[in-house]
């Protein structure tokens, strides 16, 4: 049995309307066709660039498909583990942790369809860091426009990265376009995600999330954004981080 997880607990971040949103499609993770189609296809660029970002800090050749063994990952916020078993297949030791009880058991149940060893666990960023929990990287995708206290929230986040670790984060810049392009097109124009999905106003800059990240004691030593190539169909890197982006930073070595 998954253990539930109480989003008012002490010290944490979680924003329990958005844990119950997330919840209510916890069936439906795995359908590519179905809420979560945007977000299967937003995978593999993220996927690419974070094997790629881990690849050269931690001197591992990227083409090779264990490319990332050895590495204890945290993906937070982790859903139904459409991240986490990619990475998992890469070579890493995956942890994912995510407050909504129902969306772990869909992702221990799909891992264990595919005979992936995945350390799911119901539970918060506070909870881990807690209990000493420390990772070679942390991935904080697509999430910290969902918590309740973005600082306070990467600061947890940024003390489970061992030194000399990284952490990585992808999400929506605060601009007018992003409320053009995430919310009307992709929400109600396009329905790419369940409207209500976004609220514009917790879209986080990248010079919010930047001083976020220092603040944490972290050093930004990347940034890039994604947009969606139309005639490709297919997500891809750009310079251009008006709408999505994402953003690495490095712990110093002790």
């Amino acid at each position: 049995m998954v253990p539930m997880v109480n989003p008012k607990a002490r010290h944490s971040s979680i924003d329990a309307r958005e844990v119950e949103r997330f919840s209510r499609h916890a069936a439906d993770w795995w359908d590519a066709r179905g809420p979560m189609a945007a977000l299967h296809k937003f995978n593999p660029v993220r996927v690419g660039y974070i094997r790629d970002r881990a690849a050269a800090h931690f001197g591992r050749d990227p083409k090779k498909l264990d490319c990332l063994k050895g590495l204890r990952i945290l993906d937070i916020g982790c859903g139904g583990g459409i991240l986490s078993e990619p990475l998992a297949r890469l070579g890493a030791e995956m942890v994912g942790a995510d407050p909504a009880a129902e969306n772990i058991a869909a992702a221990q149940a799909h891992a264990e369809e595919g005979d992936l060893a995945i350390d799911y666990r119901a539970t918060t960023a506070e909870a881990l860091a807690e209990a000493g929990e420390r990772f070679d990287v942390v991935l904080m995708m697509e999430v910290v426009e969902h918590v309740a206290d973005v600082k306070s929230f990467v600061a947890t986040c940024a003390s489970m990265v061992k030194p000399g670790g990284l952490m990585v984060a992808a999400t929506l810049n605060r601009t007018l376009k992003s409320f053009a392009l995430a919310i009307v097109g992709a929400e109600y124009v396009l329905r790419w995600v369940p409207r209500g999905t976004h609220q514009w106003d917790k879209f986080v800059t990248p010079e919010e999330l930047e001083r976020a990240f220092e603040a944490s004691g972290l050093n930004v030593t990347g940034e890039r954004g994604v947009i969606y190539n139309l005639l490709a169909d297919r997500w891809q890197l750009s310079s251009d981080m008006d709408v999505n982006y994402m953003l690495v930073g490095e712990k110093d070595s002790a």
